[in-house]
């Protein structure tokens, strides 16, 4: 027998529809989380709050996360939005500031190779004693693995696209949060411009900062390193 025309129409509307719904359901998930903050960060937590939002390459598909430090500026909290190729310069800046008492509360967001870098930039800070506070990772482009601590992680990825899930290295401490968003509608280069997911980021790091009276878990200095850079291997995307 042949299938009827209008019962096959009828069936693949159904599909698309029950996959848009999936999609939407996926990205409320994202944006409404257990970590959610339900009132702003304090003045005195934020004055010693510093954000470091991290571009992937050419500083053209990350443009996302300059909305994202606008945001946070509104309401008050320090960001510096830069290409990831200066998370080691950037990491010396924070560790200065740290020591010198002005900082207090490190918290690092990175897209694509941005992301890639972050475990890189973690491990640095952590050599020079100062903690992280937060990292979010949004579709990190390479295997990447966290071998020194960061009190939070989180990598938010597209299982079924460039993206990967973050591995614990030896050595890790701290919480690890790998969100696949696969089937959501996003992609590698909107996932940064994504209200949902804006939302969510600037959520976890107002909770963060709520949370900076605890202690962050810090490595020894001189603690070793994945022997392979993630920054240094990440793809050209």
């Amino acid at each position: 027998m042949r299938p009827n025309g209008r019962h096959t129409a009828g069936v693949s509307q159904l599909s698309a529809l029950r996959a848009w719904a999936m999609g939407l359901l996926l990205l409320s998930a994202v944006a409404i989380s257990p970590t959610t903050a339900k009132a702003a960060p304090s003045q005195a937590a934020v004055a010693t709050t510093h954000v470091y939002l991290l571009r992937g390459v050419l500083n053209i598909f990350s443009l996302g996360l300059d909305t994202i430090g606008a945001r946070l500026q509104a309401q008050g909290i320090p960001v510096t939005v830069a290409n990831f190729v200066s998370w080691s310069s950037l990491a010396d800046e924070a560790a200065t500031a740290y020591k010198a008492g002005r900082l207090k509360t490190i918290v690092l967001v990175g897209h694509s190779s941005g992301a890639t870098a972050l475990p890189d930039m973690i491990a640095k800070l952590n050599r020079l004693g100062v903690p992280v506070k937060l990292a979010i990772g949004l579709d990190s482009v390479f295997k990447t693995k966290l071998s020194t601590g960061a009190e939070r992680y989180i990598n938010i990825y597209i299982g079924d696209g460039p993206g990967e899930p973050v591995k614990r290295a030896d050595g890790f401490r701290g919480k690890l949060d790998n969100v696949d968003v696969r089937g959501s509608g996003v992609g590698h280069i909107s996932i940064d411009k994504n209200e949902a997911i804006q939302r969510r980021v600037i959520a976890e790091i107002d909770a963060a900062i709520m949370r900076s009276r605890a202690p962050a878990p810090v490595a020894e200095p001189g603690a070793p390193r994945s022997a392979r850079s993630a920054a240094a291997t990440a793809p050209r995307n």
